[in-house]
Formats: structure tokens, C-alpha cells, sequence
């Protein structure tokens, strides 16, 4: 192979010619791009870097690395990008609507077919007539779709669905006749939405995400999605629209405006549609479905089909305050941000996730405290396991208050925490306890007692042991279960922190979902500071007081003699009085003080941004339905490929694997790419064979999902 040395460009009368040494590799004109991007591509295949490959033909190194990505992607065609706005009908689109125009059809039918508007179909096909037809073709009356089975070439880049010609041979080999549709197999299904897709071949970059689709059918998905309504649509349906979204989160957009990354036409064949909503219609019909809806109840209802359908092994659940922060310009009220140890513009989430990491309910309001949101999550917690289900929650120091414990005994469940504050004293004598977690035997050594807390009772306090000291204390309701379990219990509480951390970070829960919120008077109770005032008057009267009556003893046992001190004893006697009456007065007028009021008392401009909940909500619905989606994968996932370390982030890939999806009459085929790793290649297979023995469906879809990999 030449060293990079050896390779040079001269440039002759508008000619420019590559070579090494003596002998010349090209020769084109100097303004012929094309070539030059063909030299680009080549040579690095040649032996030469990159960057030496830049040098000689004047472009930058970047743009070597993107032609070469786009030859090995396009081909030739790739090389030279079309100057200009490209057609909206390329050849072949174009070839197929003449022969649907001659057929019969509408110039509406075949521009939903073909995914562009009915004008670009008549001005496309402007003088080819229909038969019996003599006006104009964008005039004509819409015909129905012919439902057909029959392959299509797949078009990568084609930003539309594909769509099969109207007459041929189908995919399994039906004789198809457009007068009568396919013979011998069961009819295409009708639809709600025009854009659900009845038959086709599809290349889809986003067909991993299918695998989904197993976790949304086991909790009944399509009927919570039923009990939204949004009002009518012709070409997206209810289920659609929330099915979009949710596998577009589960894909790693934050928000929904991260939807216009994705390819439309690519991702809708990932949940049955030709295209996915664009952002404004899935903005408006996602802000539609959530005003009339009810979030907490439909969080509840997943909650629910999914510990029916996957129960927890433990009755433990984990709780935890989570602050969302805003930085817009709205007056929203303020909370405490833990990250950066401040005040700040924000929200407040409550969740819920069980023994396992998944979550089970939330609630969203202002910033206030574990104390305050409490009682209503574990309503909610209630509601989804019924009365009787015994419930062990954990939860950190935050919430480590008589009135939580109280919340939690109302609720009838059990509660484990650590105790605030330095370690009190322990009267019972440290003895070994253990359990068992993960086959393994664990041991440590507890000081186990009974001891009053106030504003609540008794209560079970569990002292930590190390090297012969007293390490931790924790405080629990559940006198029944050893020692070393709830400890261990507790320390698991963790397991709701890497929820927060990756819910954050691959499904966005932090991020707003919309702009609208309701402004108006503020109304919260603020601090006082007349009170505050009120209560510094107090302090300067007791510090009068001190100083009087220290003088006294001061008086009484310094050098002055008897008749001196006898001479400023009354004086000393009417101060202490004074300071007294003053310290009285400075009391009396305290208690007269409100210590909070309305801040528009203080401020009557005051006012307070409130977002809309419904709207977030929903959302955080969906959110917490993808990431609880991708867990239930990944679990079974990590049956077969056993990497604990590594087993998400695979998985998390494998989400956005490429495939092929195969629509017929009667069921779904999803054909994924090989991955190029034996191992996960093996697991993903093991998988597809466990999901295949339950086949799942696409919510408002009723045919079954068949998942399979390409052959090595």
C-alpha cells in the first residue's frame, strides 16, 4: 500500500489530477463535485487516512467521514446531493398513481396511499384521465382502497408509507383481483384511523421497539387506552395517538417535541401506522386526551393489570419526593432543589416503585414534603392492591416524622426508615441476626428494642452494629419480621434512586410537557414578617431582662460598700421591673401575630403560575408505562444473556434495532436484524421464542405479533 506521503493533487487548466507518484489515480474537471466526492470515498479504501484524504482535495475531514457513510448507505447516488426542494413524487411513486388514476381511483385515495396531499396528485398526473372521464382529475369523487397483500420494493428513504400495487401476486402466493380482493384468507380488519397500515412490507429502523408491545398487551393497554377519549379523527385514532407517544419515549425522546427526530414514516410502521402523527397533531390530540382525563387513575390501572399479570415477590415498597425544576420566566412557586442545595422554580413528584424498580403510582403537585404527599399515594397504593394486601413501605430520613408514621398506620401499612437526628441510647444488648438475599446467608449484629416516639407511640428501633459501635439506627412499624431483612429492605431503597436517575435520563420525566399554566392571585400562606419582627422585639426585651438582673448579683458582690449599694438597689429593682413589663408587652404583642398570611396581603400584585396537571400527567403516564415496558424486557432479556452489569444498555439498543415488518390479513410479522454479537444475537432469539409462545397484539390492532431474527 502507497504511504500517505506519496499521495499529491495538481491542478492544470481547470483539471485536477490526483496521483501517487507517477501514476495518476484521477483526473476531472475542478468544478466536478461529483467525482471529487467519488476520490473521497475511494481512496481512504486505498490505505490513506482520513485527514490526509482532506488535505489534498480541499474539503474538510468531517465531510470525508459523511460520504463515505453515505456511499456505504446510498451507493453512487448518495455521492452528489440534488440541489434544489426534491419532488414530492419520485418515479416510482409516480409510475404507480397513473396506473391507480387509470384504475378508477380518487386523486384523494391516492394521495393517502402515497402520503402527500390530493393537489400534488392532480398536478402530477395532469392529463391523465380516467376511463369514462373527461373533467378534471382533482375533481373526482373518492373511491374506496382495494385491501391487497402484494410485495412492494422497500424505498429506505422514501418519507411516506410504501404501497403495494394494485393487481399481482401476493405475499403468500394468493391470487389477488381487484375487483374481489385477496380469495381464501380472512379480510384486512377495519380500522378507526386511515393511516393504520392492513398490508405491506415494511424496512423499519425502529421495529426493536415492537418488542414492547408484549408488556403493553400483558396489562392491557388497548382498554385503559379506551377510556380516553379526544373527540373524532379520520386519519389517527385515540390508541394511536398514546401508543405513538409511548413508544417514542420508550425510544429516548424527552419530549414531544423530540418526535420530529424520528422518521415519520419508519416509526409508524413500528406501532401500525403509515406515518406517525406530525408534532403539531400529536401536541394538540395528546393536550385533547388529557384535559377530560383522569392521570392518577390511569396510572392506577396499569399498576394494577401489571402486578395482576407479574406479581411482586415482596410486599416492599419503596417512596420518595422527587423535585422537578422550571427555569421559564412564569411565577411558579418555589422548592428545594436536593441537587443543588437551593431554592428554586419547580414541582414536585411523589412516587412509588415496588420491590423491583417499577413504578406503581405518583402524584404530582407543588414542592411540599413526603409528609404532606404521603397520604394520598398511599390511597392510591390502596386502591391498586386492595385492603387487605399487606405493604411494607421504605423511605429515607426525609420523611422520618410522626405524621408520615401516622399516615402509614391510617393506610394499614407497616413503615421502615432511618432515624433522624444523632443516635440516642441503646438499652438492649446487640445480638446477631440474618437473612437471605440471593441464595446468600448475611449476618450483622442488632440491638433490637421498643421505644416511644413522640406524636406517634411505639415503635420497633433497630441498632446497627460495626466493630463493636453503634453505626445506624432505624425505625420501623413491623415487629414480626427479623432484624437483618428490614435492614436490608431499607438499604435496598436505592433501587427508587436508579429509577429517578434513569427515568430522567432515557425517558425525560423532568422535562416539561407543556406551556400552558393558569395565572392568578397567589393565595399561599407566607411567612409574616411582622411576625418575624414581633418575635426579634421578644429577644431584644429578654435580652433587657438578662442584663437587668444580671447587674443585681453583680452589684451585691463587687467593692461598693453597704451604703452605696443601698443607694442603687431601688434603681436596679425598677430596670428589672421595666424590663420585665417590656419583655410582657413584647409577648402579648406576638401573640396577636399571625405567623402566616395570604401573599397577596403582603404584595396585592402577587401572583402564581399553576401548570396544568392533567396535561403533564398524561404524560408522566406514558413515561412511566415505557419505562416500566423496557425493565419487564430487559428482565427476560437478561434470562438468556446473564450480564447484570451491561443488560440494559444492550437492551436499550436493541430497542432501536432495524428489521423488516411483514402486515397480512392475519397477523404481523416482525423480522429483526441480527446483531452482531453471538451472545445477544443467542439471547435475543431465546426471547423472541418466549414472546412468540404468548403472541401479543398492537393496541387497536387484533392481529397477533410474531417475532423472529434474520438466520446468521
Amino acid at each position: 500500500m502507497p504511504t500517505p506521503s506519496d499521495l499529491r493533487r495538481s491542478e492544470v487548466d481547470g483539471q485536477v489530477v490526483i496521483a501517487v507518484g507517477a501514476r495518476v489515480l484521477f483526473s476531472y474537471a475542478a468544478d466536478d463535485a461529483g467525482l471529487r466526492n467519488l476520490a473521497a470515498v475511494t481512496l481512504p479504501e486505498m490505505g490513506f487516512t482520513g485527514r490526509r484524504v482532506a488535505e489534498v482535495l480541499g474539503i474538510t475531514e468531517v465531510y470525508v467521514s459523511m460520504l463515505r457513510a453515505r456511499g456505504r448507505r446510498e451507493g453512487s447516488a448518495g455521492l452528489m446531493r440534488r440541489r434544489g426542494r426534491p419532488a414530492a413524487l419520485r418515479a416510482g411513486d409516480l409510475a404507480r398513481a397513473r396506473s391507480w388514476r387509470v384504475a378508477g381511483q380518487s386523486d384523494t385515495a391516492i394521495a393517502d396511499r402515497l402520503g402527500v396531499h390530493a393537489t400534488t396528485v392532480a398536478l402530477a398526473l395532469a392529463g391523465v384521465q380516467r376511463p369514462g372521464s373527461a373533467g378534471s382529475a382533482a375533481e373526482q369523487t373518492a373511491l374506496p382502497v382495494q385491501a391487497v397483500t402484494e410485495p412492494t420494493e422497500p424505498e429506505p428513504t422514501e418519507p411516506g408509507p410504501t404501497e403495494p400495487e394494485p393487481t399481482g401476486v401476493g405475499l403468500d402466493d394468493t391470487v389477488i383481483r381487484p375487483d374481489l380482493g385477496p380469495v381464501g384468507v380472512e379480510p384486512v380488519p377495519v380500522f378507526t384511523g386511515s393511516a393504520r397500515i392492513t398490508a405491506g412490507v415494511h424496512r423499519c429502523r425502529y421495529a426493536g421497539a415492537m418488542l414492547l408491545f408484549g408488556y403493553l398487551d400483558m396489562v392491557g393497554a388497548e382498554g385503559i387506552f379506551a377510556s380516553l377519549t379526544g373527540g373524532p379523527a379520520r386519519r389517527y385514532d385515540d390508541l394511536a395517538v398514546l401508543t405513538t407517544a409511548a413508544v417514542g419515549f420508550a425510544l429516548g425522546i424527552d419530549t414531544v417535541e423530540g418526535s420530529k427526530h424520528l422518521r415519520r414514516a419508519e416509526a409508524g410502521v413500528a406501532v401500525g401506522l403509515g406515518m406517525v402523527p406530525e408534532l403539531a397533531t400529536l401536541r394538540a390530540r395528546l393536550g385533547a386526551l388529557a384535559d377530560g382525563s383522569d392521570p392518577l387513575g390511569l396510572q392506577r390501572a396499569f399498576a394494577a393489570g401489571m402486578l395482576r399479570a407479574d406479581p411482586a415477590a415482596d410486599p416492599v415498597y419503596f417512596v420518595d419526593d422527587h423535585f422537578v425544576p422550571y427555569s421559564g420566566a412564569r411565577p411558579v412557586a418555589k422548592g428545594w432543589n436536593t441537587k443543588r442545595r437551593h431554592a428554586q422554580p419547580g414541582q414536585d413528584d411523589t412516587l412509588l416503585v415496588d420491590a423491583r424498580g417499577r413504578a406503581v403510582v405518583f402524584g404530582s403537585g407543588e414542592p411540599s414534603g413526603l409528609v404532606s404527599t404521603l397520604p394520598g399515594v398511599l390511597t392510591q397504593l390502596r386502591e391498586v392492591l386492595g385492603p387487605d394486601t399487606p405493604i411494607l413501605l421504605g423511605f429515607d430520613r426525609g420523611g422520618a416524622y410522626p405524621a408520615a408514621f401516622t399516615a402509614c398506620r391510617e393506610a394499614g401499612a407497616h413503615w421502615v426508615t432511618y432515624r433522624r437526628a444523632p443516635l440516642v441510647e441503646v438499652t438492649a444488648a446487640p445480638r446477631r441476626s440474618w437473612t437471605l438475599r440471593d441464595g446468600k446467608r448475611l449476618c450483622v449484629m442488632l440491638a433490637d428494642e421498643m421505644v416511644e416516639l413522640k406524636g406517634y407511640g411505639s415503635a420497633r428501633q433497630l441498632t446497627l452494629f460495626e466493630d463493636g459501635s453503634a453505626v445506624l439506627q432505624v425505625l420501623t412499624s413491623d415487629l414480626t419480621a427479623t432484624g437483618a431483612s428490614l435492614l436490608c429492605w431499607l438499604r435496598a431503597r436505592w433501587r427508587i434512586e436508579n429509577m429517578f436517575k434513569y427515568a430522567v435520563e432515557h425517558n425525560g420525566i423532568d422535562s416539561l410537557a407543556d406551556y400552558v399554566m393558569d395565572i392568578g392571585p397567589d393565595t399561599r400562606m407566607v411567612t409574616n414578617p411582622a411576625r418575624v419582627a414581633a418575635r426579634k422585639a421578644v429577644a431584644a426585651a429578654q435580652a433587657e431582662l438578662i442584663t437587668a438582673e444580671r447587674a443585681l448579683p453583680q452589684l451585691l458582690a463587687g467593692p461598693a460598700t453597704p451604703k452605696q449599694m443601698n443607694a442603687a438597689l431601688p434603681n436596679l429593682h425598677r430596670e428589672i421591673e421595666a424590663a420585665a413589663a417590656a419583655l410582657e408587652r413584647a409577648k402579648t404583642a406576638l401573640r396577636l401575630v399571625p405567623a402566616k398570611v395570604v401573599a397577596t396581603e403582603l404584595d396585592p400584585t402577587a401572583q402564581r403560575a399553576r401548570p396544568r396537571l392533567e396535561r403533564r400527567g398524561l404524560q408522566m403516564v406514558l413515561r412511566l408505562l415505557a419505562f416500566n415496558a423496557e425493565a419487564w424486557l430487559a428482565e427476560r432479556f437478561n434470562a438468556y444473556l446473564i450480564d447484570p452489569n451491561e443488560y440494559r444498555a444492550i437492551l436499550r439498543n436493541l430497542l432501536h434495532q432495524g428489521g423488516q415488518v411483514d402486515y397480512t390479513s392475519s397477523q404481523i410479522t416482525v423480522t429483526l436484524d441480527r446483531p452482531d454479537s453471538p451472545r445477544v444475537a443467542r439471547a435475543l432469539q431465546l426471547l423472541t421464542e418466549e414472546l412468540n409462545a404468548t403472541p401479543a397484539r398492537l393496541p387497536g390492532d387484533p392481529r397477533p405479533l410474531t417475532y423472529q431474527i434474520t438466520t446468521a
